[in-house]
């Protein structure tokens, strides 16, 4: 799995954070998300998903490959 995170369509929701807080942060300045890991385990997989479907501004590009 790989991830990727638009920052020009992030809003700062914050609920990627909430869903997979060991995945995703968002910086202090303006409430972007950014990745903490970038290929996570697959014991994360299930969490990154869900922040996926959960962000506001569909952001959140998941490669499941």
């Amino acid at each position: 799995m790989k991830i990727h995170i638009d920052e020009a369509k992030c809003v700062g929701g914050g609920q990627c954070v909430v869903a997979s807080p060991d995945v995703f942060d968002q910086r202090d300045e303006d409430g972007v998300a950014f990745l903490l890991v970038e290929n996570p385990g697959p014991d994360l997989h299930a969490s990154v998903r869900e922040a996926a479907l959960l962000c506001p501004a569909l952001a959140i590009e998941v490669d499941e490959r």
